[in-house]
């Protein structure tokens, strides 16, 4: 919800494309630093080690590919569910489902982890929280300024980001003695095929629209330099 806080920052109408445009550009770069850096190599490893060389490679492949294949479905009904929205605000919607399931299973890891170790679940939860507030700005940015309505963007935020504690109130009431790391990890590549492909084939082609090759880099970068940043902080 701290993301979505940019939406009441005030901009004059010649620099609505150009915040659009970074904003956009900062999103899809951090979707795809999020997976590369953190659900990818995190995942692939522990699938490798519990199921061997070609089955955690097979394994990781064909969940990405569901996770790719996922979101262009879903993609492809909210394209018809929605006709008569506009881009931005389908996209919006599409990166609220794709982030919803991003963070439900990051509230399974976070108090599994906690559950095992109080110092390493603190860790996680300070590392999740801090790369959920440029979610919350993917989110909040398409939907507000396809809808001109704040109260519309927040809540679309506020769903994808109560996906977390709910996640972790049902590892703890109903999941605690079944959840594996193998089944987060395998829940973790599907997301990271999610998050890439929308990125790659949703945001990108959104922000190169409004023809704001500038602030198309200017986001990019400054969500590189983040996701860096987060990578070396918390590792």
């Amino acid at each position: 919800m701290i993301g979505a806080i940019v939406i009441f920052f005030k901009f004059k109408e010649q620099n609505i494309t150009k915040f659009i445009t970074a904003s956009l550009a900062f999103s899809l770069s951090i979707m795809i630093g999020i997976s590369i850096t953190d659900l990818l190599p995190e995942s692939t490893y522990i699938l490798l080690s519990n199921y061997g060389l070609t089955k955690g490679i097979i394994f990781t492949l064909v969940l990405f590919v569901i996770g790719a294949i996922l979101i262009k479905y879903i993609n492809n009904l909210i394209t018809k569910a929605e006709a008569n929205k506009n881009d931005l605000y389908k996209l919006g919607i599409l990166n609220m489902l794709a982030l919803i399931l991003h963070n439900f299973p990051e509230g399974v890891a976070t108090f599994m982890s906690s559950y095992k170790d109080i110092n390493l679940g603190i860790k996680l939860a300070i590392a999740i929280a801090f790369h959920n507030i440029p979610e919350g700005i993917s989110i909040a940015v398409p939907i507000y300024y396809a809808t001109k309505s704040k109260k519309n963007a927040l809540i679309k935020t506020f769903l994808s980001g109560i996906a977390e504690p709910i996640g972790a109130v049902l590892a703890y009431i109903f999941l605690s003695k079944y959840i594996t790391d193998n089944l987060i990890s395998l829940i973790l590549v599907l997301v990271a095929g999610i998050m890439i492909t929308l990125a790659i084939e949703g945001i990108l082609p959104k922000a190169q629209k409004y023809n704001q090759k500038k602030y198309l880099y200017l986001g990019l970068i400054i969500g590189t330099i983040l996701i860096i940043f987060n990578y070396f902080m918390f590792q």
